[in-house]
């Protein structure tokens, strides 16, 4: 597998059960000028910016080790672009990351929800 095959993989396992937990899904991939959101949902009425991470091994690090203090910042921009093009100025939100780790042949191994990562 690829690894734009593995996170593509990655982000359906991940908005797939999302959907089954009640998130509403708004955008997948959603690109700004200051760069990417995976996925883009909603619960309960609060917006959920969500970077996917998938592994199909650990040579280079669990998937929550690859979502940097750097990277955090980058999605906190992108979201807030993301906000202020769809005329949302005073929404509640959050970020949240899904570490998905997958087998050889792209079978779930794991897959961990993280709420609220980002520090504000």
């Amino acid at each position: 597998m690829k690894p734009a095959s593995i996170a593509r993989l990655g982000e359906q396992l991940a908005c797939q059960y999302l959907e089954q937990a009640g998130y509403t899904v708004r955008h997948r991939n959603w690109r700004g000028s200051r760069g990417e959101i995976d996925l883009i949902v909603e619960k309960d009425g609060r917006l959920v910016v969500v970077e996917v991470k998938a592994r199909r091994s650990r040579d280079y690090g669990s998937g929550e080790e690859a979502v940097t203090a750097r990277k955090l910042a980058a999605l906190e921009r992108c979201a807030l672009e993301y906000m202020a093009a769809q005329g949302l100025v005073d929404c509640s939100w959050q970020v949240d990351v899904i570490a998905v780790d997958l087998d050889t042949q792209g079978g779930l191994i794991r897959m961990e929800h993280y709420q609220d990562v980002l520090q504000r």
